[in-house]
């Protein structure tokens, strides 16, 4: 063969060689793949093979119901062809519909599973967050409005960090705070019910029920029964023990007028048992836009949490209390301004007995059957006192003169203090009188008569006792205002503590309709300091285990009976005693 006939074979060798090595390195490369494929995990394949069958499973189709052409697509005939009809191959514009609002709270869907829907969602049941819920953030006391869009309507509370934010949806404050910090865990404030966001589906367990216990108390009868016989004290969840309506209430920042009277009422026993039960005043019908009722609304809730054996923490915070106070007396007590607890005591107990629809006259509330006593009013119109002798003598023959005699009722009694010594004594000191209690309730025995003046006239009146409620509110009056200052009388008025019999106020007729008439003190207010800077406390009794405390603000300590006497007493309950009980107040 010639060398041109090596060299005209040479190429086509090279290209069938060159062919050659790629098929071989095409087999082997397939080959590979297949020993890759088989050191592969059996299980491995089957995981993956199961997860591709659910994605072309889950692939459900479109729903025609929701789908809505523009104009020019289709003639909605149902018949293709024709002009501005489209194609069956053609591509659809699909116009989407209108997302909710994002404080809306949009209706739980069922779970998709496999094509096919779930009618309950098993994640409800076992929820993997909730071991991230942090019960010592939870604080349920303050108004329910959302930290944000400071709206009340629709309120969840995060259980994560304790923080309030409103609605469910894709583009609500509650749902962006569990995407932004990983926050799931959520309670609605007004149903009571737990979600998990962003998941949007509902907690059911039966661990979350001591948090809407602490949302929401509820007592029973019989729990109400036995609330003045247990002496058992109560761990709340930071480890505080405390006493079941024993509990400090927070002083926001000069409310303690208002705690020390919120805390008194909340130991009288009838008062406090019917505000534990919501059914009792719930049906009462009140006119639209009433916001009087709102008082009744949230005093029962601060009963119910004062007295909460299951509380997180042992004291309470009346911040709603206090803003239902606000709005109601159109501003006339506030919560950053120093009251007069006599005037709130008389106003609140007033409005309460209003907005649970009594009348001055004929309709009885549990306010009445409390706290409201009669008497008879003696009233005599003097002459002035710069008339000549013998102007006043016929004067006093008028009829505008003579003792009138009216029948009113009353709510508590005011008790005037003897006036304070203006003089120091030998060591420069002033003088601090002091005061029997029968001394200064002898103003009502019938027959003690009291000057009286006005701007323009002057007057005598005398009191009578007709009728005794069966707890008995003392006033002592300590307070007197004139044009330019207020004057405080620090006489001290010594009292008993159990025993106070008021047969001798009484007339003959009178004790005839009353078989008991003793009386013993289970709420005392003291208030410390000058007029306008002073404080408030105040000495309860805790009649499950006879002992008395003192309460101011958060600072709940127990206190000896004797002390009680040595203070500057402005308020006190007196509580009728009957038959079938015992004294167990120790002094």
């Amino acid at each position: 063969m010639s060398s041109r006939g090596r060299r005209d074979r040479d190429p086509r060798d090279a290209r069938g060689a060159s062919a050659a090595s790629a098929a071989s390195s095409a087999r082997g490369s397939s080959r590979s793949r297949r020993d890759a494929d088989a050191e592969r995990p059996r299980g491995r394949r089957d995981a993956e093979r199961e997860r591709a069958r659910r994605e072309s499973a889950e692939a459900l189709p479109v729903d025609l119901a929701r789908v809505k052409r523009e104009p020019g697509t289709g003639t909605g005939s149902g018949v293709w062809g024709g002009s501005g009809t489209a194609a069956p191959g053609a591509p659809v514009r699909v116009k989407r519909e209108r997302e909710p609002d994002g404080d809306s709270d949009p209706e739980p869907e069922p779970a998709v599973r496999y094509g096919r829907f779930d009618p309950e969602d098993q994640r409800s049941r076992h929820c993997p967050y909730l071991d991230t819920i942090n019960k010592s953030v939870l604080d349920f006391d303050f108004e329910k409005l959302c930290s944000i869009s400071l709206s009340h309507i629709n309120v969840y509370a995060c259980l994560v960090c304790g923080k309030y934010f409103q609605g469910r949806g894709l583009k609500s404050h509650a749902y962006i705070h569990s995407v932004q910090l990983s926050h799931h865990v959520f309670l609605n404030l007004h149903t009571l019910k737990f979600y998990c966001l962003p998941d949007n589906y509902e907690i059911i367990d039966s661990s979350l029920e001591d948090i809407t216990y602490v949302l929401k108390p509820t007592f029973t009868a019989q729990h109400i029964a036995h609330l003045d016989k247990q002496a058992k004290l109560s761990r709340a969840y930071d480890g505080t023990t405390y006493l079941p309506g024993i509990v400090g209430l927070n002083n926001i920042k000069a409310n303690d007028y208002a705690n020390a009277v919120l805390q008194a009422l909340s130991n009288v026993p009838p008062l406090r048992n019917y505000f534990l039960e919501e059914e009792n005043y719930r049906r009462i019908q009140r006119p639209p836009g009433d916001i009087m009722f709102l008082l009744v609304q949230r005093f029962g809730e601060l009963m119910r949490k004062l007295w909460n054996p299951r509380n997180f923490k042992a004291h309470v915070s009346p911040h709603e209390m206090l803003q239902a106070v606000v709005l109601c007396s159109k501003k006339n007590f506030q919560i950053t301004k120093q009251g007069d607890g006599v005037e709130f005591l008389s106003w609140f107990l007033n409005a309460l007995h209003a907005a649970l629809g009594g009348t001055k006259r004929k309709k009885k509330t549990i306010v009445t059957d409390v706290f409201q006593g009669s008497m008879r009013i003696f009233t005599k119109k003097l002459p002035h006192p710069d008339l000549p002798a013998e102007e006043k003598a016929q004067l006093l023959q008028n009829s505008e003169y003579q003792e009138r005699m009216v029948e009113s009722t009353f709510l508590y009694l005011t008790l005037d203090l003897p006036t304070a010594p203006l003089y120091k004594d030998e060591k420069e000191q002033l003088i601090i009188p002091q005061v029997p209690l029968f001394s200064i309730l002898a103003k009502f025995n019938g027959s003690t008569e009291k000057e009286y003046k006005t701007y323009k006239e002057n007057f005598l009146k005398r009191f009578q006792l007709t009728r005794l409620p069966p707890y008995l509110i003392f006033c002592i009056k300590r307070f007197t205002k004139n044009n330019f200052f207020v004057e405080k009388n620090p006489t001290i008025v010594n009292f008993p503590i159990t025993n106070v019999d008021l047969r001798e106020y009484l007339s003959e007729e009178v004790q005839a309709a009353h078989a008991h008439t003793t009386y013993d003190l289970i709420a005392n207010i003291v208030h410390d300091g000058k007029p306008s800077e002073g404080s408030y406390r105040i000495h309860v009794l805790h009649h499950g285990t006879g002992k008395w405390y003192e309460l101011q603000d958060l600072q709940v300590t127990d206190i000896l009976p004797q002390m009680i006497t040595l203070s500057e007493a402005y308020i006190q309950i007196w509580k009728r005693r009957e038959e079938d009980e015992t004294n167990q107040q120790g002094a």
